[in-house]
């Protein structure tokens, strides 16, 4: 316990003094280790392939859940979205150093405020190495030192994308120490990295519920919730059923183990008849059970009766619940009582229910007439992020570059003094 603990502070010893380095890159050095990282990243893929291969056989043999298996699975088609991703993070410009609502105040004195790093981050995550990449790149855009801490399940995947990182940063004249993988292990590391306030800055758990619950519990240090996402699409009485069937199949079946996916889909009775067969069909050819409240069962007898824990569930696989409802009004109350303000979205050609929906839904995005597998920093033009943020205070949503640094006043005067 001892031995974990003075590991991670000299870690932590080291993460922020490579912040303090980061500080003064310039961002074109920082743009070329992203760029060189993307370049690392194809030019060793079969090396990190093969760690992953290591990784998912060990993971079988232990009987990991299947979602969690896919989230471990790394391919040619994740490969092409990180490469991708980096380049693109790489483009962004930098925020660090921009100085923005610039005043004049009374008095002369010019007041703004200056965007400036968060300074070391630390993520505990699990069967996800692609985070690995993603999480990393994002932060070191913005200034900021990481220290990673990754499930056990992904240690040789997790092992050979760092060091890719690392080689990035040192030849870039970067301090490999702005990358560090905390070794795996139980407990007790993910305890001791919640207790080293004046080395971290801020921690983000991105896991499952118990995860996130035990380190808000135990965290001496500011967190940023990466909760589960419990999401909803809401079929509107004016909706295209065609486009809701296809948005449905999308959000639910493409990566059903994903915290963006669709876990209950909310159809307004108006048009439940019509609708919840072709879902069904839709539904059924993609593999996906699913399990309906009684006014749904009407519709669809051979389905599997939705239970009040189905309405709270976060699969996290190929099951989805599905309730009819009366109104949008019903809807909206569905949403609040069970949703986790991650995804929700509405599928409609009513203009005023599309904007009444944007504005009532308290989610990280909320969507019109489109796939919850779109809350994603890439996919919202961020690169990549570093988690899905389901708290207020700082971020709400997806975490990229921006999100990761904050503002200090900075103020310009001529010799001003106070008089009052």
């Amino acid at each position: 316990m001892i031995e974990v603990a003075s590991e991670l502070r000299q870690m932590g010893e080291r993460a922020r003094a490579a912040a303090q380095r980061l500080l003064r890159a310039s961002p074109a050095a920082k743009e070329r280790a992203l760029v060189r990282a993307a370049e690392l990243l194809q030019a060793r893929w079969p090396e990190i392939l093969e760690a992953n291969r290591r990784d998912l056989e060990t993971a079988q043999a232990q009987g990991l859940p299947k979602p969690k298996l896919e989230r471990l699975r790394l391919g040619d088609r994740r490969r092409d979205d990180l490469v991708e991703g980096l380049r693109q993070i790489a483009s962004l410009p930098d925020p660090v150093g921009e100085i923005e609502q610039l005043v004049v105040r009374p008095n002369g004195l010019l007041v703004g405020r200056m965007r400036v790093p968060l300074g070391v981050i630390g993520l505990i995550y699990e069967a996800r190495p692609d985070a690995t990449v993603e999480a990393s790149a994002v932060a070191l855009k913005a200034g900021n030192a990481i220290l990673l801490r990754g499930g056990k399940e992904a240690q040789h995947s997790n092992e050979a994308l760092v060091g890719l990182i690392r080689s990035s940063l040192e030849e870039s004249g970067l301090p490999p120490d702005a990358v560090q993988l905390v070794p795996p292990g139980d407990r007790q590391a993910v305890l001791e990295m919640c207790r080293m306030e004046g080395w971290l800055d801020l921690l983000i758990p991105r896991g499952g519920e118990e995860l996130i619950r035990f380190v808000q519990e135990h965290a001496r240090v500011p967190v940023l919730a990466h909760a589960k996402g419990v999401n909803h699409l809401y079929v509107d009485e004016e909706a295209d059923l065609g486009m809701a069937v296809r948005i449905a199949v999308n959000a639910k079946a493409q990566r059903p183990a994903t915290c963006n996916a669709l876990e209950k889909v909310l159809v307004h009775r108006s048009v439940a008849a019509e609708f919840l067969p072709e879902l069904a069909a839709a539904m059924r050819e993609a593999g996906v059970e699913l399990r309906g409240c009684p006014r749904t069962r009407e519709i669809l007898p051979d389905l599997k009766p939705a239970q009040e824990e189905d309405w709270r569930a976060e699969y996290l696989d190929l099951v989805l619940a599905v309730r009819v409802v009366d109104s949008l009004e019903e809807a909206l109350e569905h949403i609040a009582r069970y949703g986790s303000r991650h995804t929700e979205a509405i599928v409609t050609r009513n203009h005023d229910r599309a904007m009444r929906f944007l504005r009532e839904v308290d989610a990280s995005l909320v969507l019109v007439n489109a796939s919850t597998r779109l809350n994603d920093g890439f996919q919202l033009g961020l690169g990549a992020e570093i988690g899905i943020s389901t708290t207020k205070l700082h971020a709400y949503g997806p975490m990229g570059v921006r999100e990761l640094t904050t503002t200090k006043f900075v103020a310009l005067g001529q010799g001003q003094v106070r008089t009052g």
